[in-house]
């Protein structure tokens, strides 16, 4: 069954330095199949690698909202940051989106979730995030893992890749799908790879900010 990575990043995330060449490269060489690259509150990325690999890359982003993040897939256009969580749903609904809940219980991330805007949420989205690599502790996998189940939720995994040597960490292989209600469906099948990545990652994504910040790379 095809490989999935469904959460990752490239150059055009503010913490991270990967670029679109160098993602798909990587994803050749470590038998991903599909992708979903999600760079924080843009699609300019996924587009770029959509035009160059399309049948690998599928076009997603995370976002920010006023209340926590969200993941989405097969988007047909760049959602805004900042808006209220039940607006951006809206938003990714009316494009056909598949709309997982990203790292919800990682309490040392700006984008984790409070319990009770996640109850909220849940019954309008897709799945929830119930392994991030890059989660600092076991524990925020094994609570977004026991909200899954017990509130009957899909779960998706990704490894958080801000590193080209990350991608993979966390996959998902299912059958083949092609929009978000065939990737729904195929979740009846899914299998899962994980392992966790070391907390010295972390450091590849303030070093991304930092050279950022003083040499300014341009992107297309």
């Amino acid at each position: 069954m095809p490989r999935l990575e469904f959460h990752c990043h490239t150059i055009y995330s503010k913490d991270c330095l990967v670029r679109v060449e160098k993602l798909i490269e990587t994803c050749q060489r470590k038998g991903i199949d599909r992708i979903v690259i999600t760079d924080h509150n843009t699609t300019r990325g996924a587009f770029h690698a959509h035009k160059l690999d399309p049948d690998r890359v599928i076009v997603g982003e995370e976002i920010l909202t006023q209340r926590g993040e969200l993941l989405a897939a097969f988007l047909q256009e760049e959602v805004p940051k900042g808006l209220p969580p039940l607006e951006t749903i809206n938003i990714l609904r009316d494009q056909g989106a598949f709309i997982s809940v990203a790292h919800p219980f990682d309490r040392l991330r700006s984008g984790h979730w409070q319990l009770d805007d996640l109850l909220e949420i849940a019954p309008l989205v897709d799945a929830i995030e119930i392994f991030n690599a890059r989660s600092m502790s076991p524990d925020f996998n094994r609570q977004a893992e026991k909200f899954a189940r017990e509130h009957n939720m899909l779960g998706t995994v990704g490894s958080d890749a801000h590193a080209a040597f990350e991608l993979g960490r966390a996959a998902m292989l299912l059958p083949d799908f092609n929009d978000a209600a065939s990737l729904k469906s195929a979740f009846s099948e899914v299998r899962y790879e994980t392992k966790l990545s070391s907390p010295f990652v972390r450091f590849t994504s303030r070093y991304a900010v930092l050279y950022k910040m003083i040499f300014n790379p341009q992107v297309p």
